[in-house]
């Protein structure tokens, strides 16, 4: 069965650096477009970044993310990454990754999350 598996994440400092990823399995990989969403406390879910499966890999970011976060994948071993930098306590959040059918549809296939907290 499809699944999707973060990790990760944890507690860092405002400036600091994490590189969460995820583990695919269940599908082939590198025939889907991968997202990153993000939901901070109390708040709604939050598209954060995609790549697509094709085209050299394009990515696009939220702008609040741009020049801090990368996103990449290795689709030989299945798997997504989100290189986050100089992180802010804005960005705490339950980090997901989710599978995009690529159709405009709503994401099919999504982890069970991973916690990112930035505080001083």
């Amino acid at each position: 069965q499809v699944q999707l598996v973060e990790s990760g994440g944890g507690w860092v400092q405002p400036g600091g650096s994490l590189r969460l990823s995820c583990a695919a399995s269940g599908f082939t990989f590198s025939s889907y477009d991968m997202n990153w969403v993000r939901q901070a406390p109390e708040k709604g879910l939050e598209w954060v970044g995609s790549i697509t499966n094709s085209g050299g890999h394009s990515t696009y970011y939220i702008d609040s993310v741009k020049g801090r976060f990368t996103t990449s994948r290795d689709n030989a071993n299945h798997a997504l990454y989100l290189e986050m930098n100089s992180l802010k306590p804005e960005d705490t959040a339950l980090y997901y990754c989710a599978r995009d059918l690529g159709t405009g549809a709503p994401y099919d296939y999504w982890g069970q999350g991973t916690q990112v907290t930035v505080s001083s």
